[in-house]
C-alpha cells in the first residue's frame, strides 16, 4: 500500500511540476504560438480557483481534477518540442525549489484584507449618504 502512495505522490507532484511547465512554456519564445495559447489555458485552468464542474458534485466534482487536467498537460507536454521541455523541467524545478515566503503570504493577505475593508467602508457610508 505505501508503494502505492509513493508512487501517487509522485505522479502528483509530476503534474504540479508540468502545470508550472506549462505556465514556462506559454511565454517561451521556441514554442510555437498554438502550443502557447493551449499550455497557457491548461495552465491558468489547472491554477485557477473557478472548476468546469464544482468539487461540491459528488464523485463527478473531482473528475475534471483527476481526468481532465492531467490529460491536457499530457497533452500539451507532448506537443512542446523535447529539447524545450527538459531545460523548462529544470527551470521549473529551481523554482519549485525556492523557499517559500510566509511573510509575503501575510504581506498579501493583509493587503487584500485592507482593500476588503476600504471597499466595506465605501459601502457603508454610500448606503447612509
Amino acid at each position: 500500500m505505501s508503494r502505492r502512495l509513493d508512487r501517487l505522490k509522485s505522479w502528483a507532484k509530476g503534474i504540479k511540476r508540468d502545470v508550472l511547465v506549462l505556465w514556462l512554456a506559454a511565454r517561451d519564445r521556441r514554442v510555437h504560438w498554438s502550443v502557447k495559447a493551449a499550455a497557457a489555458l491548461i495552465a491558468a485552468y489547472a491554477l485557477s480557483p473557478i472548476d468546469l464542474i464544482p468539487d461540491f458534485i459528488p464523485i463527478v466534482g473531482y473528475l475534471d481534477d483527476l481526468l481532465i487536467v492531467p490529460l491536457g498537460v499530457a497533452l500539451v507536454v507532448r506537443m512542446i518540442p523535447c529539447d524545450v521541455i527538459h531545460e523548462l523541467r529544470v527551470q521549473s524545478a529551481a523554482i519549485m525549489e525556492r523557499p517559500v515566503s510566509r511573510a509575503g503570504a501575510v504581506l498579501v493577505v493583509l493587503s487584500w484584507l485592507a482593500f476588503a475593508q476600504v471597499l466595506g467602508a465605501a459601502a457603508w457610508t454610500a448606503t447612509l449618504g
